[in-house]
């Protein structure tokens, strides 16, 4: 039996096409997939392991347009790529798992075992998926573990052996090892099985983001990934405490899920450059439009604009994070920083990174912020941005990955052709 190999930490960058959606949309010569498509080449050549797209489903939530349609996008991207992964940000609030799970087992076959969903249960867009307002988190987490349960069995419904390949090089099809599920639940009816052949990682990767009590207890019970605003070591590690102490008790293996961070990271070639730059960003800072910010950050039922900058947060305007209907794990930080003495302005300072590990310096100092939190245990992997700006991509891969992989950190390489094979994430059983 081979030794297991060492531990490493997984990295991941998104997929552009944000920022530069408009730009792109009115240039007859280019599409846009065209930033995405860049940074694609780049980021598989520098061997990140993952290209992810996040989601908005309303015009005007943090941004003009929010992202694209991320399966749409993704799918394209896979045709110019070959060993990358490729995870799409889809809502299980506004979408059915029978379509689901035919979407991403197609995703995971046009891509030949490179797909991962990143479950969210949306916190705006109800608007567009009327009637009725946005349900309740405990409401949508309900949704979305029924909607695991049903995906799961629908890409299990094709048991081993149920398609092979003839002498002929042709398939063979068992038509008795294609089970029905017939599920019956709360939220749906389903009887399968699925009508799409059985996927080349039987499973696409699951990830999962929320970071709530409810979001942390799917998260505990069905994600291989979890990817949450972790902002401190301390956060770090009593979120890692909790939600592998509850996969525990669901009886899944040591280690899992595996912890999922966005850095956002100041680059400098000096620690005074470093310096220099988020000073220079700070004193940018809109702070009467910071006030909407750290309001949306705490449930966005909190009138601020009449409190002074240089003053304290009161107790009497914090919300009850139980009564809050949207992003409670976001509330839950900011109301924290209120309750440790952070004033207003302090506040709108850290909502510029909305929650997110931030860290400023030198690519070695970057590193040692980065091993401290994986040597720790509370991070396998690491979304890093900024690959689509020249001098940005000079100072994540050529920097930051460089020093990593000096540090034997992170592999230089990939370790197998799926993204399941390169996170070193072996099967969940088979559903049933």
């Amino acid at each position: 039996m081979s030794a297991k190999p060492p531990r490493t930490l997984k990295t991941v960058t998104g997929a552009g096409g944000v920022s530069e959606t408009y730009d792109l949309a009115v240039d007859p010569e280019r599409s846009t997939l065209d930033t995405a498509l860049r940074v694609a080449a780049l980021a598989e050549a520098a061997r990140i392991d993952a290209l992810f797209t996040a989601d908005l489903l309303s015009f005007g939530a943090q941004g003009a347009i929010g992202s694209q349609e991320p399966l749409v996008f993704v799918s394209a991207l896979s045709a110019v790529t070959s060993r990358i992964g490729l995870i799409a940000t889809v809502s299980s609030t506004f979408h059915h798992p029978y379509n689901l799970a035919r979407l991403f087992g197609t995703l995971d076959h046009v891509s030949n075992g490179r797909a991962g969903w990143n479950l969210v249960t949306s916190s705006l867009g109800e608007e567009n998926f009327g009637p009725g307002g946005l349900p309740s988190p405990e409401e949508r987490y309900a949704r979305a573990a029924e909607t695991l349960e049903v995906v799961n069995a629908l890409w299990d419904s094709w048991q081993p052996g149920a398609l092979t390949r003839g002498p002929d090089g042709t398939a063979v099809l068992d038509p008795a090892r294609v089970r029905p599920i017939d599920h019956c639940g709360r939220y749906f009816s389903v009887a399968g099985p699925l009508n799409i052949p059985p996927l080349p990682q039987r499973r696409p990767v699951q990830f999962q983001a929320g970071q709530s009590d409810a979001g942390r207890t799917l998260g505990a019970r069905y994600a291989e990934v979890v990817f949450t605003s972790l902002p401190t070591l301390d956060v770090a590690l009593d979120f890692t405490r909790k939600i592998r102490g509850q996969a525990e008790e669901f009886g899944r293996p040591g280690g899992l899920p595996l912890i999922f961070s966005s850095f956002h990271a100041t680059y400098g070639a000096t620690e005074e450059e470093a310096r220099r730059l988020v000073r220079e960003r700070r004193e940018a800072i809109d702070f009467e439009r910071g006030r909407a910010q750290v309001a949306d950050m705490l449930g966005g039922g909190v009138d601020l604009s009449e409190l002074p900058l240089d003053a304290k947060l009161p107790e009497s305007l914090l919300p009850d994070v139980t009564a809050v209907n949207r992003r409670r794990g976001r509330v839950d930080i900011f109301a924290g920083y209120a309750r440790q003495g952070y004033t207003l302005r302090e506040l709108v300072v850290a909502a510029q990174d909305t929650g997110h590990w931030a860290v400023a310096g030198t690519p070695e100092q970057l590193a040692d912020a980065v091993e401290e939190r994986f040597r720790a245990g509370v991070l396998d992997v690491i979304m890093l941005g900024g690959l689509a700006d020249p001098r940005q991509h000079d100072f994540a891969v050529n920097g930051l990955l460089h020093e990593l992989r000096k540090r034997k950190i992170v592999a230089g390489d990939y370790a197998g052709t799926t993204l399941r094979e390169n996170l070193g994430l072996e099967l969940p059983p088979a559903a049933g």
